[in-house]
């Protein structure tokens, strides 16, 4: 089993497939265990780069068994993915930068604990996205146009970090909250802060029956409710439900 690099930059990047198995409870090389943010399949930390049908999947199975399993770290500028597919279950993509500090000490484990933390922008569009718990994470502003998220287990779609001094987190765009048959109605949420200044804003999405009733949780972080931005535009489907959000979610008809 290999994990994948790629450090180049003003690439385009069509039909490839990216694929392994590597899990945060795995034990590493070192003695200790991989960590999130050493068992990503593939990472990018290029600027500029383009993807296009392509594939990124992490094999090691549901959370209950692997823990954290990125398919996908980015942590360059300007990259853009189109009609592409990931594949995971806890944290199938990251979208860097880390926040600037741990909560658990050595919980940044990996290639860029020390790295300085830079603001990203990247771009997604057409793409298929799967996964279960905070299935996407990570402190970039992101956005996400005409894209699928499919929870594929109960949990969380998006766990933003976003910096405090960073305008957007993630937006989505005219995309779709998905979920595999196994999926309950209303066992999962659309987001929740992994920092307390996280931004998501949805806008004309389609919300399956699998979205709870209050859609957005505070990760029992009563203080992040006063920070962190959390706004949800015309949003249709079964799992609409603005009259159950709570007071500290923005909701717009």
């Amino acid at each position: 089993m290999e994990q994948y690099h790629i450090h180049e930059s003003d690439l385009v990047i069509e039909g490839k497939t990216w694929s392994a198995g590597f899990f945060a409870r795995m034990p590493h090389p070192d003695g200790r265990p991989y960590g999130t943010f050493r068992a990503y399949t593939l990472l990018v930390d290029g600027d500029r780069l383009e993807f296009r049908n392509c594939v990124f999947e992490n094999t090691s199975g549901p959370q209950a068994q692997a823990g954290q399993a990125p398919a996908l770290y980015l942590d360059g500028d300007g990259i853009r993915l189109t009609d592409c597919v990931l594949r995971g279950h806890q944290d199938t993509l990251f979208l860097a930068p880390l926040p600037e500090k741990e909560i658990i000490p050595g919980g940044f484990l990996g290639p860029k604990q020390f790295a300085p933390r830079k603001n990203h922008t990247v771009y997604f569009k057409n793409c298929l996205i799967e996964g279960g718990i905070d299935f996407i994470f990570g402190g970039a502003t992101a956005y996400f146009d005409s894209c699928e998220f499919r929870s594929v287990e109960p949990g969380f779609v998006f766990a933003p970090s976003t910096p405090k001094d960073v305008k957007e987190g993630f937006v989505a765009r005219n995309c779709r909250f998905t979920r595999t048959e196994n999926v309950a109605d209303g066992s999962c949420h659309i987001a929740r802060p992994w920092r307390n200044y996280a931004k998501v804003r949805i806008e004309d999405c389609f919300l399956d029956a699998h979205i709870s009733r209050e859609g957005f949780h505070d990760w029992d972080k009563p203080e992040a409710r006063e920070t962190m931005e959390f706004v949800e535009i015309r949003s249709f489907g079964p799992g609409a439900c603005p009259e159950g959000r709570p007071d500290y979610v923005r909701v717009i008809r």
